[in-house]
C-alpha cells in the first residue's frame, strides 16, 4: 500500500521560513501530481501548490512569490518551500498525491496525515 508521510512543520516568526516535506512509499509505478493543501482554523481546506508529472505547478494566489513547490522524483518526494510567513499562513498543511501503483491501473488518492505550521511572533 501507498503512504504519505509529512513533515517539516513547526513554529516560525513572520517573515521566516519552513520547508515541508512529502515522502510518499509503497507499491507506486508512477506519480501523476502531488499537491498541498492547507485549512486554517475557520476556514475551508484550500489548495495551496500543486505539481504535476511534466514540471507545471500552479499556487494560490494568497502564496504566489512566495512559497515553491517541488519534487524529487527519485526520492518520491514532494517539497513546499515557505518564505515570507504571514500569521495568515497558520494552517494544517496536508499533503496529497495521485498515485498510479502499476503500468496501466488507474491513478488513486492519497493523504498524508497533515502537519501545523504556526506563524507567530
Amino acid at each position: 500500500q501507498v503512504q504519505l508521510v509529512e513533515s517539516g512543520g513547526g513554529l516560525v516568526q513572520p517573515g521566516g521560513s519552513l520547508r515541508l516535506s512529502c515522502a510518499a512509499s509503497g507499491t507506486i509505478f508512477s506519480i501523476n501530481a502531488m499537491a498541498w493543501y492547507r485549512q486554517a482554523p475557520g476556514k475551508q481546506r484550500e489548495l495551496v501548490a500543486a505539481i504535476i508529472k511534466g514540471g507545471s505547478t500552479n499556487y494560490a494566489d494568497s502564496v504566489k512569490g512566495r512559497f515553491t513547490i517541488s519534487r524529487d522524483s527519485a526520492k518520491n518526494t514532494a517539497y513546499l518551500q515557505m518564505n515570507s510567513l504571514r500569521p495568515e499562513d497558520t494552517a494544517v498543511y496536508s499533503c496529497n498525491a495521485d498515485i498510479q501503483p502499476y503500468s496501466g491501473n488507474f491513478y488513486n488518492r492519497y493523504w498524508g496525515q497533515g502537519t501545523q505550521v504556526t506563524v507567530s511572533s
